[in-house]
């Protein structure tokens, strides 16, 4: 196993483990450390993949989603005032409220956005939650569908059911092999071998390589990688150094997904 130290004072206070799998398109593993099929959740780093329903399915291009706005479907978002803004226009855009939203409030994690919503005597609501871009795409993919949008969170609602099928695609792994549970945000959350989790990364990289749907949702995140995070994340600033040369998404419990452009590698 692979530990991280962290060192004060010539003494290792605390250690990490780190589990990383490199691999290709076709599931051949590239590199590794640790055990690259240690069994962990996708967390937000499934949002690539939850998002691209909206732009294969013609929805975005019909609602006139900007490429800003399909980065932020994309995002674990710190809360400021673009990230607000997105997510309201998309829900408007897709002719509902804010109301509609399932995931739960909490205050920006940017501390000036907090900081400015106390100054205005404002309650942090649904849309200041980081994952509010995926929640106000996944509405306007039920209402584009034309699914009844209310229970849009719920296991057995075929927009999640959509969600599954795209990690099934691009895992390459059968249903019945990918465990489910609950998100932090209350939508449906994802578990896989973490070699399985980096060849949805490499597969996905590689139909944005070859001109597919996914080039859109790639293209959308390199290019506007401040809409992914926010100011001094780590996704939003190892974008920015790279272009779109790679594209990266981080999830909770310290998952982090990517793929390298032009290599084919997850």
């Amino acid at each position: 196993m692979s530990d991280v130290e962290v060192v004060r004072g010539g003494v290792v206070e605390s250690r990490h483990s780190v589990h990383v799998a490199v691999v290709n398109a076709d599931g051949a593993l590239v590199a590794a450390l640790g055990d690259p099929s240690a069994l962990t959740y996708y967390r937000s780093a499934a949002k690539p993949m939850q998002a691209l329903p909206l732009v294969e399915e013609g929805i975005a291009d019909r609602f006139g989603l900007t490429s800003e706005e399909v980065a932020l479907c994309c995002a674990s978002h710190e809360g400021e005032a673009r990230h607000v803004e997105g997510a309201l226009a998309i829900l408007a855009k897709a002719g509902v409220d804010a109301d509609l939203l399932r995931c739960g409030p909490h205050p920006p994690y940017s501390r000036q956005a907090a900081i400015e919503l106390i100054r205005a005597g404002r309650e942090p609501a649904r849309v200041h939650n980081n994952c509010s871009g995926k929640h106000a795409g996944m509405i306007a993919l039920a209402v584009g569908m034309g699914w009844d949008p209310l229970d849009y969170h719920l296991a057995d609602h075929p927009v999640q059911r959509r969600m599954i099928e795209e990690v099934v695609r691009w895992s390459g792994l059968p249903e019945d092999r990918l465990p489910t549970g609950v998100d932090g945000c209350g939508v449906v959350c994802f578990a896989a071998p973490l070699r399985d989790m980096a060849r949805s990364f490499a597969t996905f990289t590689s139909d944005a390589d070859e001109g597919g749907e996914a080039a859109k949702i790639v293209a959308a995140m390199t290019s506007h990688p401040f809409m992914v995070g926010g100011t001094g994340r780590t996704c939003t600033d190892v974008m920015d150094v790279a272009g779109d040369a790679v594209f990266v998404k981080l999830g909770a419990e310290g998952v982090y997904g990517g793929g390298l452009r032009g290599r084919g590698v997850g």
